[in-house]
């Protein structure tokens, strides 16, 4: 066997501490947990979007995508019961959906447009993020719209704006908002620039 002579010992215990902390440090740094809370309640264009976009992540960050429709979840009251960092007090999906949120390191929020704005799936979370609000800070933070308009139409902006507002108050950092024209359920998934930039997007987080 190798007898290890103390400078041989120190060099190979430092190199081996170095080796790790590299290793980890690529792992924190490449690695997130991502929630996508989807605003749509049917299998169309908003779902292939986000679909395109878990196809170029998922290789490198861990996901979860959050489907409001199928949750029970009331509306916010208003209450002041929580005080943005106690949860809800109601008994339903609120707080087992919004602690989903809190743990991600990233968050995107994906919706078709209904009468100009999100859909009101998507805006009722978004309200009960409230009772937790507070540890909602410094999130990265990404929005996908899909509109039957085309995309220089005011609908998009008027929503980038909502989101704005939020990534202000919360210190989000905005990573991207992108909006796709489509009508027909299947029109995205004929799109094949649509969908390369959706799956470069996700490729290109972490």
């Amino acid at each position: 066997s190798k007898i290890w002579h103390r400078e041989e010992y120190l060099h190979f215990t430092l190199l081996r501490f170095i080796i790790n902390s590299n290793n980890r440090s690529i792992s924190e740094v490449t690695n997130m947990k991502i929630a996508i809370i989807n605003g749509s309640a049917r299998k169309g264009n908003t779902l292939t979007a986000i679909n395109a976009f878990i196809k170029g992540a998922s290789a490198q960050n861990e996901i979860e995508v959050i489907e409001p429709h199928k949750l029970h979840i009331n509306p916010c009251k208003g209450c002041g019961a929580c005080q943005c960092t106690k949860g809800c007090v109601d008994q339903d999906d609120t707080n087992a959906t919004v602690d989903k949120i809190v743990s991600a390191d990233m968050i995107v929020f994906a919706s078709p447009v209904y009468w100009w704005g999100m859909t009101g799936q998507l805006k009722l979370v978004i309200d009960k993020c409230y009772c937790r609000g507070v540890q909602l800070n410094g999130k990265k933070v990404g929005v996908l719209l899909v509109g039957g308009a085309p995309i220089d139409n005011e609908q998009y902006d008027m929503i980038y704006k909502q989101f704005d507002c939020m990534a202000d108050y919360l210190s989000w950092d905005m990573l991207f908002q992108k909006s796709y024209y489509a009508t027909d359920r299947d029109e995205l998934a004929k799109n094949t620039a649509a969908i390369e930039e959706l799956e470069d997007l996700g490729k290109k987080i972490g």
